[in-house]
């Protein structure tokens, strides 16, 4: 196998208390952030698999506070899968380094962590189908559910106000203010959209609803998919787990899950909630989650989605009106493009919410 040139990686996996012998990493997954291998150990005649990652120690500023949360949610939800025959696929295991820490610091100063690889599960970088989406909500829900009652203390915010979307809208208001592109004027009608909508970001927010242990980036491509059966089998990248609202994920879930075309798609008459998705998303969460979660908690996901689709629409328009200066682009006005679909999306789920509502209250 390759090691992409890069000869940090054999050696930052040699660092890992992996018995045998490593015979090569490649590049595996589509993720955008972390940098991620495939490495093989050979040993007696026989190869294991490992999932050895480099993290992005831009974005996430202390990765030791990182792994601590990761060390702590999984060891909890192993106690809570220790019963089950197919325990060991259920979720993540950290490998420690020869040195008795999970975490691995090469000579460039660079941060590398190693799973166990679990074999005959795959990830989709986009729903297939209703029962695919029911079965990745309910390995959210279940990972949810198995975390209500993580121990104390609180698990580090590593990214602090991540889906604090009052902020989120208050560096909107700058950016429209500062206008440091020159870019506002070719705008005009995304801005209106956005500030006609001020009072959805606080509608979570101001709703006192109990903070959670939440994973905060719900696509299908971050759960493992049984091949032979389909189930969702383990949540993965647990970068971003850290204290939030259940609603976050549920509604992370809606705007990644249910709409046929990319988020920077533009041809807007490809954007749009279809509802047999969303009823697949509902159904599999609550078949996990509706037993821990509270009245209001149930009642919150009927907003969550267009929510969530509205913080990351003024997120891209944002970074726009900046001069595109957090998100990566591709071409010129490429978040503008993505504004434009985020936004439309958010009108199909408005479209709906009278069916939403009247689903979720079926269901509860």
């Amino acid at each position: 196998m390759e090691l992409n040139g890069n000869e940090s990686v054999g050696s930052a996996a040699k660092a890992f208390a992996i018995e045998g012998e490593f015979a090569g990493a490649s590049p595996y997954g589509s993720g955008h952030i972390n940098d991620s291998y495939r490495a093989v150990f050979r040993c007696n005649g026989s190869q294991s698999q490992y999932m050895l990652q480099r993290i992005n120690h831009h974005i996430f500023k202390s990765p030791a506070r990182l792994m601590e949360n990761i060390e702590r949610v999984t060891a909890h939800l192993a106690a809570q899968v220790s019963g089950l025959a197919d325990r060991d696929r259920r979720v993540l295991q950290l490998i420690p380094t020869r040195a008795g820490s999970v975490l691995h610091i090469d000579a460039n100063s660079n941060y590398w962590r190693a799973y166990v690889f679990i074999d005959q599960a795959s990830t989709y970088n986009s729903v297939e189908s209703p029962q695919q989406a029911f079965q990745a909500a309910k390995a959210f829900g279940e990972f949810q559910r198995m975390l209500a009652d993580l121990p104390a203390p609180r698990l580090h915010d590593t990214i602090p106000g991540f889906h604090h979307t009052p902020t989120r809208f208050a560096a909107l208001e700058q950016a429209i203010a500062a206008d440091a592109a020159g870019r506002a004027a070719a705008a005009q009608p995304e801005i209106e959209f956005a500030l006609t909508r001020k009072p959805l970001a606080a509608v979570l927010i101001n709703a006192g609803l109990p903070e959670r242990v939440t994973h905060n980036d719900t696509k299908i491509n971050n759960v493992l998919l049984d091949d032979a059966t389909g189930e969702g089998t383990c949540v993965i990248d647990l970068d971003t787990v850290m204290p939030g609202l259940a609603a976050y994920d549920f509604g992370d879930m809606v705007r990644t899950a249910t709409c046929p075309a990319p988020e920077d798609e533009q041809d807007l008459s490809r954007v749009r909630m279809e509802f047999p998705l969303f009823e697949a998303l509902a159904r599999g969460y609550l078949s996990t989650a509706a037993g821990f979660l509270t009245p209001e908690e149930k009642e919150s996901l009927a907003v969550a989605g267009k929510l969530i689709t509205f913080e990351i629409g003024i997120r891209f328009l944002t970074d726009y009106l900046n001069g595109d200066t957090y998100f990566k682009t591709h071409r010129q006005g490429h978040n503008l493009e993505r504004t434009r679909a985020q936004f439309k999306l958010l009108e199909s789920i408005e479209q709906q919410e009278p069916r939403i509502r009247a689903l979720l209250r079926s269901l509860n």
